[in-house]
């Protein structure tokens, strides 16, 4: 469970970390950003610290695990269409329109902000359980997560930190924590 969560913590980081920071309200800046392959690389590490946290959940709280993955699966098929979508449509003339209309989506958009919210929700259910500092910072981090969007990217690489800090204090107080008490393992 430490491995794992720590793995999804540091992936959390290198997403803001990875990902091109150029001015997307420009055809230039987004095919330049969405073009890249680091824009490719940095989605794809977010969408697997999403499929990475339930599965280091499972150890801590059940029902927060379950919680996060159907969070992740309402949010993870919109980092799809942003990450490979938008790739494939960086070269063509009216990428602006195309990235708005692949972003703006309602069906699309509804469902990656209750997805994140979700993911959140689940993030809080262990900070209740656990009412720890580690479990807090994973909690906030999560629960931050949509709002960090409307940043900028310095804020944004912020909260990449605050999710590893999160993501790894978490793992491994609660690693520490089970090997003192074998009983506090999920329920």
């Amino acid at each position: 469970m430490k491995w794992t969560l720590t793995t999804a913590g540091l992936l959390f980081l290198l997403y803001p970390v990875f990902r091109p920071w150029e001015d997307e309200t420009t055809t230039q800046g987004a095919a330049a950003a969405m073009g890249s392959t680091a824009w490719v690389a940095s989605h794809l590490f977010a969408m697997i610290g999403f499929i990475l946290v339930p599965i280091a959940l499972l150890e801590i709280h059940r029902t927060a695990a379950i919680t996060f993955w159907v969070g992740a699966g309402l949010t993870l098929p919109y980092y799809g269409a942003e990450d490979f979508g938008l790739h494939e449509i960086a070269a063509q003339p009216n990428i602006l329109e195309l990235a708005e209309a692949v972003r703006y989506n309602p069906a699309a958009v509804t469902t990656f902000a209750i997805g994140l919210v979700t993911m959140g929700v689940a993030a809080i259910m262990v900070a209740i359980r656990l009412r720890t500092l580690p479990a807090i910072l994973f909690a906030a981090g999560f629960a931050l997560f949509l709002p960090q969007f409307f940043t900028p990217p310095a804020i944004r690489i912020a909260h990449g930190v605050l999710m590893i800090v999160g993501c790894v204090w978490l793992a491994w107080a609660s690693a520490r924590s089970q090997a003192e008490d074998p009983q506090l393992a999920a329920a």
